[in-house]
């Protein structure tokens, strides 16, 4: 299953080419409409603005900027993050397609981290204030749109727990069967995949130095666990990393 093609980049660009349609989104069964019927989901349709590019390293918002929309990801992968007190970053999160961003920015209409595309992305721009127009006539919508902002909560709890009470190979082997577990829903390998992201931003969000994520995956390699060849990552004991996740094994010092 392979992510669709961008949009040819065209001054003659027919503007209903850009326009975002979740019927014919291959990732619309992970995303807001998941669940619903044929009608619904051309209600959402309706409400969606355009598909957005954006490059590898751009941002597609920045910390204070006013909340405007929700942003689906249609293909590519983000990284979000805040700038602590120190002027520091501290990355909050990876996300990928089918995954929701802006939400931080909800409660009080200005966001609180910035979003930046790790490779070229493309979003679908959901205007918040018509998404809210939906729930009220849609209760199906508004009930998955409440799981996602639930899963988002528990996703933030697991980092403060991953940051809090995890030895460093435990992190680094939870990070990696979430990121299996993320690619098998999208219909991809569970156990080979490209790691999107630099080790420097990994170690940034395990709390962890780059030299760090450097040696461990030297470590799961020799203990023949993984295959790695540069970002690419080949999971070659799926139940070693899952039993190392739960704490219930050790990673030898090698």
């Amino acid at each position: 299953m392979n992510p669709p093609l961008p949009y040819a980049e065209s001054p003659s660009l027919n503007v209903r080419m850009l326009k975002a349609s979740c019927a014919g989104c291959s990732m619309h069964q992970l995303c807001l409409p998941m669940g619903l019927n044929d009608t619904d989901i051309n209600r959402l349709d309706q409400i969606i603005g355009r598909r957005r590019r954006i490059s590898r390293d751009e941002s597609l918002y920045r910390m204070e900027d006013p909340f405007r929309n929700l942003y689906a990801i249609r293909f590519g992968h983000f990284k979000t993050y805040q700038i602590n007190p120190s002027g520091e970053q501290q990355i909050t999160g990876f996300q990928m397609a089918g995954e929701l961003l802006g939400m931080d920015a909800i409660s009080a209409d200005r966001h609180h981290c910035e979003a930046v595309a790790l490779e070229d992305s493309e979003v679908c721009e959901i205007p918040f204030p018509r998404l809210e127009e939906l729930f009220g006539q849609i209760p199906m919508l508004l009930h998955h749109f409440h799981r996602i902002m639930s899963q988002e909560i528990t996703r933030e709890q697991n980092v403060m727990l991953l940051l809090g009470n995890m030895r460093a190979e435990q992190r680094f082997a939870v990070f990696l069967i979430n990121m299996s577990s993320r690619y098998s829903t999208r219909g991809y390998s569970s156990t080979s995949f490209q790691l999107r992201m630099s080790r420097e931003d990994i170690g940034n969000y395990l709390g962890l130095t780059i030299e760090s994520i450097s040696r461990l995956l030297s470590r799961f390699k020799k203990q023949g666990w993984l295959e790695v060849d540069k970002r690419e990552v080949i999971i070659l004991d799926p139940l070693m990393l899952k039993a190392l996740a739960a704490g219930t094994e050790n990673c030898n010092p090698m």
